[in-house]
């Protein structure tokens, strides 16, 4: 048996599936086959929950032959002989069928599972105008509540008012509305999500005309994201009648405003589309957006639903795969077209946010630590840029490098080359003298000769970089811009207090350290900054990152101490942005990261990051970063100084999205970590 870890749903993800069957037109007994060797297919592939077309059983361009005897009678044992079969068959099936009670007929979602009818729908919104003309045959179940309708030998709650609730699956709640209750402005599915529904089901027909299949796929993308809900939507295809319309069998599986899963248009053979949907990731955004909460307690009837139990039972002995892209970069797209977007509005968010606080504080002068690394450069980058918007000099940007003990003459030779090519006025002040006097003051066992390179020595040099910076911008009336990241400031990879995270104005606090490579990397193309910039850009994105603070022949690693940054950054964002047990990133991690170089990578991602890494490192590094981050760093992010919110992924300012003690403790995080083998 597979060790639950590696089961998708013990991390709170389902797979689903929409089905799009080839059917005969008014041929109950034909569609109900193909019904249910789709519903095997599904049940093969590990999907707990199979969706299908409306009126699926009948098929839906019928007309008048809804109201002959004969037809509604083949639907009738078409159902049972669907309850027969779905004894042998886990997923939970949902199919569209015709359906008499108390001498109406309505367009009807049948809920079915192992051999029981647990719930049938009636389509509440019947479309009247262009090709439909619904009012002809079907009443709406909009009214209709608390009632029970007799299907196949069985007594089924039949009404718009009921939820499927999962007793063995926290948080899987189920609603089921048919193809135009979407359309409409406030869809019955909106009041279920307020309620508590995080599926959503829409059995459609929708047949295809031009530009209706981006609509669709837009109308269901945006409903999932205003929901916070998964939407899963079918729609009729091939088989169906062409007298005066055509199919095309779309159908779609979305999250939160993204789609998972879409299944080829107009194809011959049927279809079946599968994909994981994160239930656990919905239930978090719902936790975290209190207006939506806020939204179900003024909305009429969001509390008016009946709930019916059912047992999913999903196993989990065996590894289903996993369907679902996980990318390595969450706070970087691969899409290039999406990465130069997400550059163009992040360093644009940077520069605007240091502008307006250059003006509104009436400085004209900007004091600038230039390390000849990373995160230095995209300040001074952003520095360079505040000052053309502000129709000032570059010259007001006072960019300093200051060696000690470890600077290396590539990095020196760097951070000189690029403040000239930006034209800004640059100094060096060597603060080895400083620093040994300071060590000589407290009687460190360096000033003496004595090879002791301890924090204590480290935060000397930091210190004193910070202490002339304040002062040289007192000197000249100006604003120190803090250079510090995100990621650094995740896992507690600063001093307090000094220039990595203190500063009068940090531009770089809530970008990450994987997005900072490929703002520079954006900066350099095209020469934005001039074309003596790109040279010298492509060097720093080359340098392995070090501190730069300990001599001798070994280049100290930064990543050696505080983990891959990609891994960490990945780790960052799903414990920020969701609050992820650290199992759960585990097994994210471990399906993006356990295979080399395959799939998409952002433009510009070298080598080092498409390598793999098994469960062992990830468990590793993300112990790091619990320590880290959740137990003692967070009394330095508590006294951060004001910067612009930049990355998707949050920021961990105290006054905006991360508000924490300073002396909690991780051992609830540290105990997830015994459930990742």
């Amino acid at each position: 048996m597979t060790h639950p870890f590696y089961c998708l749903h013990t991390h709170g993800f389902i797979r689903v599936a929409v089905a799009t069957p080839n059917v005969r037109v008014a041929d109950p007994a034909f569609n109900v086959a193909r019904t249910i060797e789709l519903a095997r297919q599904a049940d093969h592939h590990g999907a707990s929950l199979t969706l299908f077309p409306e009126l699926g059983l009948s098929s839906y361009a019928i007309d008048d032959l809804l109201q002959q005897e004969a037809l509604l009678n083949a639907v009738d044992a078409a159902i049972v002989e669907l309850v027969e079969a779905s004894c042998s068959i886990h997923t939970l099936i949902v199919v569209g069928a015709p359906l008499r009670h108390r001498g109406r007929l309505y367009n009807c979602a049948v809920a079915i599972l192992r051999g029981r009818v647990l719930t049938v729908t009636p389509k509440v919104y019947l479309p009247n105008y262009r090709e439909f003309y619904e009012q002809r045959h079907f009443a709406s179940g909009a009214f209709i509540s608390g009632e029970d309708i007799k299907v196949a030998g069985q007594t089924a709650p039949f009404g718009s008012d009921t939820l499927l609730e999962a007793t063995d699956f926290p948080g899987l709640v189920i609603h089921t509305e048919i193809c135009e209750d979407v359309w409409v402005p406030i869809p019955p599915s909106s009041r279920a999500a307020l309620a508590g529904a995080t599926v959503l089901l829409n059995l459609s027909a929708s047949n295809a005309i031009v530009g209706k299949s981006d609509y669709r796929e837009m109308l269901c993308s945006a409903h999932s994201a205003r929901c916070l809900a998964a939407y899963l939507y079918s729609a009729a295809g091939q088989g169906e009648s062409t007298t005066d319309l055509a199919w095309d069998g779309e159908a779609l599986i979305c999250e939160r405003g993204e789609v998972l899963a879409k299944a080829p248009r107009f194809s011959d053979e049927p279809q079946l589309t599968l994909a994981d949907v994160d239930i656990g990731r919905l239930l978090a955004e719902r936790l975290r957006q209190g207006t939506f909460g806020a939204c179900a307690d003024v909305e009429q009837g969001a509390t008016n639903y009946r709930r019916i139990a059912f047992e999913l039972a999903a196993s989990c002995d065996r590894d289903l795969g996993f369907l679902r892209e996980v990318g390595r970069f969450p706070f970087v797209p691969a899409d290039e077209t999406r990465l130069a977007e997400l550059c163009f509005e992040a360093f644009n968010i940077q520069s605007h946010g240091l502008e307006q606080r250059l003006r509104a504080t009436k400085i004209k002068k900007a004091v600038i630590g230039v390390s000849g690394g990373l995160d230095s450069t995209q300040a001074l980058l952003v520095a360079v840029t505040a000052m053309d918007a502000l129709g000032l000099p570059r010259e007001n940007v006072l960019g300093f490098t200051l060696p000690a003990f470890a600077t290396s003459e590539s990095t020196k030779a760097n951070a000189w080359r690029l403040m000239r090519a930006l034209g800004v006025t640059a100094q060096e002040i060597d603060v080895t003298a400083a620093c040994k006097q300071m060590l000589a003051d407290i009687d460190h066992p360096a000033a003496r000769g004595e090879a002791v390179y301890d924090t204590t020595y480290e935060n000397v040099q930091a210190g004193a970089r910070t202490s002339l910076l304040f002062r040289l911008a007192n000197r000249h009336g100006a604003l120190v811009i803090g250079t510090g990241d995100l990621s650094e400031l995740a896992l507690g990879w600063s001093t307090y207090g000094v220039g990595d995270q203190m500063s009068h104005y940090n531009v770089n606090a809530s970008v990450p350290k994987t997005l900072i490579q490929h703002l520079i990397r954006w900066c350099a193309r095209d020469a934005r900054f001039g074309a003596e910039t790109v040279g010298v850009l492509d060097d720093i994105l080359a340098t392995e990152i070090s501190p730069e603070l300990v001599p001798g022949e070994a280049r100290q690693r930064t990543e050696e101490t505080v983990g891959p940054y990609a891994l960490q950054d990945f780790n960052l964002y799903y414990a920020t942005r969701y609050g992820f047990a650290p199992a759960k990133i585990a097994f994210l991690a471990w399906r993006a990261w356990r295979h080399e170089a395959a799939g998409s990578w952002p433009v510009g991602v070298g080598e080092e990051d498409k390598v793999a890494y098994d469960l062992s490192t990830i468990k590793h590094w993300l112990g790091v970063f619990v320590k880290r981050f959740f137990e003692g760093s967070q009394f330095k992010r508590s006294a951060l100084p004001n910067g612009p919110k930049v990355s998707s992924g949050g920021s961990l300012s105290p006054r905006g999205d991360w508000r924490a003690p300073s002396d909690s403790v991780a051992d609830a995080w540290l105990s997830s970590l015994e459930d990742i083998p």
